[in-house]
This record gives structure tokens, C-alpha cells and sequence, in this order.
């Protein structure tokens, strides 16, 4: 890995993550569509959609190359060879008295997933990552709330839809740099970790 494009003394804002591939860009719009009168509600671009297994925030630069060490004894710590991971319902974060974000959810894959998520958040906190707030649910992000005025119909879509997005075949891990811009997040890979046997 290299982070020569990075200013000395700059971060990097990054997440680890698994990759949904741009097959299942199509039907993730489609689901998304579902959602297209609720106002105040912003879709995220389809072919970006990833399930996030922990988010870093900002990185110094010069500390990357420790990060994907940490990330390659993440895996290693987990055991998890390759496998299949299956983008399944809906639901919203944080209730649905109070929405911020929709999802769609994860069934066949979830237990490894997790793994994944317990063996990263051990080993990037060891290095001073922040610990992460909440219960991992995995997921990959369809929109987010900006103000409740359409609130009503995404809880009236959450409860009657469970689509069937398609299925992903897990065989790494990435290191993903996030920068932020008007038009939304952009993505990078900054590198790639085979899972076990992969």
C-alpha cells in the first residue's frame, strides 16, 4: 500500500468494508425507488453500495500502513474463508419514531460478517481506534434523512417490503478511503485483504 498521494501530516477518513458488486446496482435502485416521494429523504449512489465493518474516521496517513496490518490480523483472527452474503429486507436506523437511515439487511452471511466486524473493532482499537458505539447490525446503506416530512412513507415501505436484492460472494476485506464532497462521498480502495483461503 501507499499513501504517496497524501500531503505529509494529512488523514485519511476510512472505513474497512465488504463491496457489493455493480451487478446488484440495478436492484438496489429499484428498491430505493419505492422511497422516491419522501421528502427529505437522500439515496445514496447504488454503485457505491458497501456493508461497512468498521468505520475509522480520520487516519493519520502515516499510520495506514499499520491500519492494514491490523486489518490482515483481523482476518487471520477471525477464520472466516470465503462465502456468500445475501442483501435481504429493509429496516431504518436509529427507530422508527426517529429515522436517520434506511437499509436494506443481510441474512445468509450475517454470522460471518460479524466475526469479521469483532475481529476488526479488536484489532484497529488496539491501535487507538474509537471503539464503536453501538450493536453491529449489517447492512448496506440505501438513504439518508435529512427531516422527517417523509417519514410516513418510508415507515409504510419498511413495514410492507421485504425485496430480495441478490447475493454477494465475500472473499476480502477492503481498506476504503472516504472524502467527503458536494456531490456526496467518494470512494477509493486503499487496500485489499484476502480472506482466509481466498
Amino acid at each position: 500500500m501507499s499513501s504517496e498521494s497524501s500531503p505529509s501530516g494529512s488523514s485519511v477518513r476510512a472505513f474497512f468494508a465488504v463491496t457489493v458488486p455493480e451487478s446488484l446496482a440495478g436492484p438496489i435502485a429499484d428498491v430505493q425507488a419505492a422511497f422516491a416521494d419522501a421528502a427529505g429523504l437522500r439515496p445514496v449512489d447504488p454503485a457505491d453500495a458497501h456493508v461497512t465493518l468498521k468505520f475509522l474516521g480520520d487516519v493519520p496517513a502515516a499510520d495506514l500502513d499499520a491500519v492494514v496490518e491490523a486489518g490482515e490480523r483481523a482476518v487471520d483472527r477471525a477464520g472466516v474463508g470465503s462465502f456468500e452474503c445475501s442483501i435481504t429486507g429493509l429496516g431504518v436506523f436509529p427507530s422508527l419514531e426517529y429515522i436517520s437511515v434506511v437499509w436494506a439487511g443481510v441474512e445468509e452471511g450475517h454470522t460471518e460478517l460479524t466475526r469479521l466486524h469483532e475481529a476488526l473493532e479488536a484489532e484497529t482499537t488496539a491501535l487507538g481506534a474509537e471503539p464503536t458505539d453501538h450493536e453491529f447490525t449489517p447492512h448496506v446503506t440505501l438513504a439518508r434523512m435529512d427531516d422527517g416530512r417523509g417519514k410516513e412513507l418510508v415507515r409504510e415501505v419498511v413495514g410492507e417490503r421485504h425485496p430480495e436484492i441478490g447475493t454477494v460472494e465475500v472473499d476480502s476485506v477492503r481498506l476504503v478511503e472516504s472524502t467527503l464532497t458536494d456531490e456526496g462521498p467518494v470512494y477509493d480502495t486503499i487496500e485489499t485483504v484476502a480472506l482466509c483461503g481466498g
